[in-house]
């Protein structure tokens, strides 16, 4: 029981840490270089770029942190098979997350693009925080606040930099 209840925190752990980051960390980037002027396909580009290294890179990082803490909990060597399904589960998490901000930039010119793809971010890590109080049973609006705002500092900070990079 107790081996079952690790690994679905290992599982819940991967998901919602590469949602979260990928919301965060794709429209950070995205909103950067729109509000530093790059062309839309050059924005597209740069997104679908960024959605398959950082999905990698976060699932290796995953796969390597897990069977590390599997490692440490068992006192010996363990299959990095163990920690495969946390690492796929990172990857499509990131992956399909990142598709969410990166969305408007498909159908509109960027400076309409911006602020739907900051929107649709702000209410995913909102949504996020929803299911999350859900799935563990705490208040739902709290949660969906606390995911909102520590997500969206994070995007306000990007954002932030961009600008004052830009000039």
């Amino acid at each position: 029981m107790k081996q079952t209840r690790l690994q679905n925190a290992a599982y819940i752990r991967n998901f919602v840490f590469g949602v979260e980051d990928s919301l965060v960390s794709t429209v950070g980037l995205l909103s950067g270089i729109a509000v530093g002027g790059v062309e839309r396909s050059q924005i597209i580009l740069t997104g679908i770029v960024l959605l398959f290294v950082e999905a990698f890179s976060m699932a290796m990082g995953s796969l390597l942190s897990e069977q590390s803490a599997q490692e440490y909990l068992s006192r010996k060597e363990v299959s990095m098979r163990a920690s495969a399904t946390d690492s796929v589960i990172m990857f499509v998490s990131y992956f399909l997350a990142g598709l969410i901000t990166l969305a408007p930039y498909f159908t509109m010119e960027s400076k309409s693009a911006l602020p739907i793809s900051i929107a649709l971010s702000l209410g995913s890590l909102f949504l996020l925080g929803i299911v999350s109080a859900k799935i563990f049973g705490i208040n739902i609006l709290k949660s969906g606040i606390r995911t909102l705002a520590m997500g969206g500092f994070a995007i306000l900070v990007g954002v932030l930099v961009s600008l004052v990079v830009a000039k």
